[in-house]
């Protein structure tokens, strides 16, 4: 029996071959989950479903249009009857300076990262409050804790310190449904968000302010997620958890 054996999750932004979100679905259904992977690239949706049994969905969903998440999640409840986990896992990042942020940057990283967060939230509120029982999951980042300076710029610091607030409040106001939500805050993870941006001298200034001297990988995020979305964490809510080697410690 796994940790998930019987649960429903969803996670958005899970179809890139080498991210965080694929990781979690992999893990997810090791432990017994039915996974939805939700992507704006139906077909890469469906195909990283695939990917991991037969049972597993993939549906297209932009998670910066409330009626693309609703419809997703109304879509899965008509297959499955229940939804227990969600896990907030879309987002961009861009490594641009304070001056460098125009208008389009900022609306480009805040939708995905922030206002998709919101909307996915709202999306399974209901059905999570009707079950009494739900754990939502947000993807933050060291980046809003510390301020930047790893790879993405203050617009991406500012989502997700926006983030972190979603989900205490969240938290807050969820909690006497049994419905529990808290954030993970991943350090450096060597991932496809990077975009090919990621310079070799990039990577070796940031490894050399990680206590643990290494990158970070998609399955230790994966592994935190698999704790928070578990009954192990039943009493867990409004928490960030921080996976960066050390490389922030407070």
């Amino acid at each position: 029996m796994g940790l998930l054996q019987g649960k429903f999750a969803i996670i958005t932004g899970a179809a890139s071959k080498n991210g965080l979100g694929k990781a979690t679905a992999k893990l997810f259904a090791e432990q017994g989950a039915t996974v939805a992977i939700l992507d704006l690239d139906e077909q890469a949706a469906k195909t990283a479903a695939a990917d991991i049994g037969a049972q597993h969905v993939g549906l297209a969903c932009d998670v910066t249009d409330k009626d693309s998440c609703y419809t997703a999640v109304r879509t899965l409840i008509e297959i499955w009857g229940q939804i227990d986990i969600l896990v907030n896992n879309a987002g961009i990042t861009q490594p641009l300076k304070i001056m460098d942020i125009e208008p389009k940057n900022y609306d480009a990283v805040l939708d995905v990262n922030l206002r998709g967060t919101l909307y996915m939230t709202q999306a399974v509120t209901p059905q999570m409050r009707e079950q009494k029982i739900g754990s939502i999951v947000n993807i933050s980042s060291v980046s809003a804790q510390r301020g930047g300076g790893i790879f993405g710029g203050p617009h991406y610091s500012a989502a997700k310190a926006g983030v972190l607030g979603l989900t205490k409040a969240s938290a807050r106001e969820l909690a006497p449904d049994n419905v529990r939500v808290n954030a993970v805050c991943p350090g450096f993870i060597a991932t496809d968000i990077t975009g090919g941006l990621l310079t070799p001298e990039m990577l070796e200034s940031i490894v050399a302010g990680i206590p643990m001297a290494r990158a970070g990988e998609a399955k230790d995020v994966a592994g935190c997620c698999l704790f928070l979305a578990s009954d192990l964490a039943a009493y867990v809510t409004g928490s960030e958890v921080d996976v960066n080697g050390g490389s922030l410690i407070h």
